[in-house]
């Protein structure tokens, strides 16, 4: 899927909606203090909200590595 290769809408994603909203905190650094904190009264909503906000960043992440190993494959 050409979708989950293109730089610029994983960007706005990661922009808009992987640190919505953005005051007091960018959520997902929020949600992110609360698991490294030991995730101590996090129900399933909180969860599945961490993977909601978290999914750019993964996707990001994710092209980052395809892109580096293909970098990688063409200069062998």
């Amino acid at each position: 899927m050409q979708i989950l290769n293109d730089w610029k809408l994983i960007g706005i994603l990661c922009l808009t909606l992987g640190l919505a909203p953005f005051v007091p905190e960018p959520h997902i650094w929020g949600k992110l203090r609360w698991v490294f904190g030991g995730g101590v009264g996090m129900s399933t909503m909180d969860w599945l909200d961490l993977l909601f906000h978290g999914l750019p960043w993964l996707l990001l992440i994710r092209l980052a590595f395809v892109e580096f190993f293909k970098k990688m494959k063409s200069n062998v």
